[in-house]
C-alpha cells in the first residue's frame, strides 16, 4: 500500500517557524508594557507622595520626559515610523497635537488640529473606540486630518481614557481625553488587531501619564493667572503664614513699604516690615483670629509725603478650620481724605466768601436807611448804590458757580446756548470791567485782530474769561501787568492766554490746580482767599466748547493759563450754518 503524504508536511516547519517569530516578538512587546507600567506606576506613586505632603508636583519637565520615552517604545513596539499624541481642547473643540511626538517636525504637530466632529481621530474621541487606517490617503474620514501633508500611508488610533476608581479599585467613571496616533507601519506592512490591542494597553498607562501632565499644567496655568492677577490689582495685598514667612506679597505692597528690589517671599514679616502698626495688626490676625479694619499712615519711601492707607486683614484658615496665616489688603485713601478736608475747608471758605459782600451790602443799605436827614450827597450815595450793586454781581457768580460745580459732580452736562461770538469785542468788554478792580495792575490787550467769529455760549466764554483775568489780578497782590492774548493753532482753534507777574505756582502743585476745591495753601495765597472752584469749573466749561485749557508757572515769576477752543464746537457742527445765520436775521 503507498505511502500517503501530508500536504501540510511541506509547509509545516515554515508555519511553525512564524509563530515561533510571532510568539517571540509578542513576548517582547508585552516584556515592553510591563516596562511602562511599572514606570506609569513609579511616576503615579510619586504624584501621590507630592500631594500628600503637599510639596510641588514633579516638574513639567519630567513629565515631558516620561511621555517621550512612552512615544519613542510605543513607535518601537508598534514598529511605526511616526506617533503623536491628540488632546481635547475644549474652548475650541477640537484635538490637538500635542509634543512630544515622533515623526513629526514641529510645525506640523502645530498644525495637526482636527474638529471632534470630523475625521478619524474625531470619530475615535466620540466613540471610544480604535479604528484601523488601512489606506489613509483614499480614506474619506482623512480628508481633514491633511495626511498627505503629514506622508502619512497608514495607521491606528485608539482613545486615551482616564480610569477613577474607587478604594477598592473599581472603576467608577471614565473620561476621554484624546486620542493616539501611529502611523506608517514599517517595512511595507499593515496595522492589524493585535496591534489595536497592544496600542489600547500602552494607551491606557500613557492616558494617566497625560492626565496628570495636563492637570500639572493646568495647576501651573491657575498658579500663574492668579499671580498675576494679584501682582497688577491696584491695592497692595500681603500673605503672612502662621510661622511669620512672607507668603505673598505684590507689587503695590512692595512699592508702598519701598522693598521694590527685595526679594521677600519666606522672610519674617517683622524683620521687613518697619511700621509697627502693620506688625500689630498682622499679630492681631494671626494669634488671636480676628478681622481688623483700620487706617494707617505709612512714610513714603520716596521721601514725600505719608499716605493714609485704608488697611483689613483677616485670617486665612485651612479646611479644618484652623488658622494657616493672614492676609492684608490696603487701599490707597490719601487723595480721598485730602479731598474731604478741602471740602471742609471749603465749606469754610465759602461761608466767607458769601458773608464779606453781604456784610458789605449790610452795611452800606443800612448806613442808607439809617440817612433820615439827607447827610450823604447824591454823588456819596450813588458810590454806595455802585459798591451794593458790585457786590450783588459777586454774590450772584458765587451762587452760579456754585450750581455749576453741582451741575458737574452729578455728571449733567453744562447747558450752552451757542451763538456767533466776536470774541475781541468780548475780551474787550471783561477787560473794563476788571480794570474798575484792579488799581494796581496794566492790563494790556495784544493779538484780537483778526480773529474769527466762533459759535459758543457767550456768557460761558464770559465766565472763563473773567474767572482767568480775576484770578491774574488777585494773585497778582503786587501789581504789574496782566496780558490777555490772542491767537490761532496749527488746526485752527482760537487760542487766548492770560499771563500775570505775580506769585506763580509750586511745581508739585501744576497737575493739580484744576481740581476741584484745590488752593495752593501759603501766606500769599490766604491773603487773597478764594474757593478753590474757579480754575475747576473754568476747565469743565473750556471742555464743553470742546477745547482744552493749559497752564505755565513759575514760582515767584508769574503763570500763564491757555485756552484753544475749536471754531465751532463738535456738537453743534451739524447746525453751524444755521446758528451763523440765525445770529444775522
Amino acid at each position: 500500500m503507498p505511502e500517503t503524504t501530508n500536504p501540510n508536511a511541506a509547509t509545516g516547519t515554515p508555519l511553525e517557524e512564524q509563530v515561533r517569530l510571532l510568539s517571540e516578538e509578542l513576548e517582547k512587546k508585552q516584556k515592553y508594557i510591563k516596562i511602562l507600567e511599572e514606570a506609569n506606576k513609579e511616576l503615579e506613586s510619586k504624584l501621590r507622595s507630592a500631594s500628600e505632603s503637599a510639596e510641588p508636583p514633579a516638574p513639567i519637565t519630567e513629565l515631558e520626559e516620561t511621555l517621550k520615552r512612552l512615544v519613542m517604545r510605543i513607535a518601537m513596539i508598534l514598529q511605526a515610523e511616526k506617533c503623536v499624541f491628540m488632546l481635547y481642547d475644549r474652548d475650541e473643540n477640537e484635538l490637538v497635537a500635542t509634543r512630544p511626538a515622533l515623526g513629526l517636525t514641529d510645525e506640523e504637530v502645530r498644525r495637526f488640529r482636527v474638529p471632534v466632529d470630523q475625521g478619524i481621530s474625531g470619530q475615535v474621541f466620540r466613540e471610544s473606540k480604535p479604528e484601523i487606517l488601512y489606506d489613509a490617503i483614499n480614506d474619506p474620514r482623512t480628508l481633514k486630518e491633511n495626511v498627505a501633508l503629514l506622508n502619512i500611508r497608514n495607521g491606528c488610533c485608539v482613545p486615551l481614557i482616564v480610569e477613577k476608581r474607587d478604594s477598592e479599585n473599581r472603576v467608577i467613571d471614565t473620561t476621554t481625553i484624546g486620542v493616539l496616533h501611529v502611523f506608517n507601519k514599517r517595512y511595507g506592512n499593515v496595522f492589524i488587531e493585535e496591534d489595536v490591542r497592544l496600542l489600547e494597553r500602552m494607551a491606557k498607562n500613557a492616558a494617566a501619564v497625560v492626565a496628570s501632565a495636563q492637570m500639572y499644567r493646568e495647576v501651573v496655568e491657575e498658579k500663574e493667572e492668579l499671580e498675576t492677577i494679584i501682582e497688577s490689582v491696584y491695592a497692595g495685598l500681603l500673605m503672612v503664614g502662621r510661622n511669620g514667612r512672607i507668603m505673598q506679597i505684590n507689587r503695590t505692597a512692595r512699592e508702598m513699604l519701598g522693598l521694590e528690589n527685595a526679594d521677600l517671599n519666606g522672610r519674617n514679616f517683622e524683620e521687613v516690615i518697619k511700621n509697627e502698626r502693620i506688625i500689630e495688626v498682622l499679630k492681631e490676625s494671626i494669634f488671636d483670629n480676628s478681622e481688623v479694619a483700620t487706617e494707617i499712615e505709612i512714610a513714603s519711601p520716596t521721601g514725600q509725603e505719608s499716605r493714609v492707607y485704608q488697611t483689613q486683614t483677616t485670617p486665612v484658615r485651612n479646611e479644618e478650620g484652623t488658622t494657616i496665616g493672614a492676609v492684608a489688603i490696603f487701599n490707597d485713601i490719601t487723595e480721598i481724605r485730602s479731598v474731604e478736608r478741602m471740602k471742609t475747608a471749603f465749606v469754610s471758605t465759602v461761608s466767607h466768601e458769601l458773608r464779606t459782600p453781604l456784610t458789605s451790602i449790610k452795611g452800606f443799605i443800612s448806613t442808607l436807611l439809617a440817612d433820615v436827614d439827607g447827610y450823604y450827597d447824591r454823588e456819596t450815595t450813588r458810590e454806595f448804590y455802585e459798591i451794593i450793586d458790585q457786590e450783588c454781581d459777586r454774590l450772584t457768580r458765587l451762587i452760579s458757580d456754585l450750581l455749576n460745580v453741582s451741575r458737574i459732580e452729578a455728571g449733567r452736562a453744562l447747558d450752552l446756548n451757542p451763538k456767533p461770538v466776536e470774541l475781541p469785542a468780548l475780551v474787550e468788554k471783561v477787560v473794563s470791567v476788571q480794570r474798575s478792580y484792579a488799581t494796581n495792575h496794566e492790563l494790556v490787550i495784544e493779538g484780537m485782530d483778526g480773529l474769527p467769529v466762533v459759535v459758543a455760549d457767550e456768557d460761558k466764554v464770559d465766565q472763563i474769561l473773567t474767572n482767568l483775568i480775576n484770578n491774574a489780578i488777585k494773585y497778582s497782590p503786587k501789581g504789574g501787568q496782566v496780558t490777555v492774548r490772542g491767537g490761532m493753532d496749527e488746526s485752527g482753534r482760537v487760542v487766548i492766554s492770560v499771563s500775570d507777574q505775580g506769585v506763580g505756582i509750586p511745581k508739585e502743585h501744576l497737575p493739580k490746580v484744576f481740581d476741584r476745591f484745590h488752593r495752593v495753601d501759603n501766606r500769599d495765597t490766604r491773603e487773597v482767599g478764594g474757593t478753590g472752584i474757579g480754575l475747576f469749573l473754568v476747565k469743565h466749561l473750556v471742555e464743553a466748547h470742546g477745547g482744552e485749557i493749559w497752564v505755565e508757572s513759575e514760582l515767584g515769576k508769574g503763570s500763564t493759563f491757555t485756552f484753544a477752543l475749536p471754531q465751532c464746537p463738535p456738537q453743534f457742527q451739524e447746525d453751524e450754518a444755521e446758528i451763523r445765520a440765525g445770529a444775522g436775521s
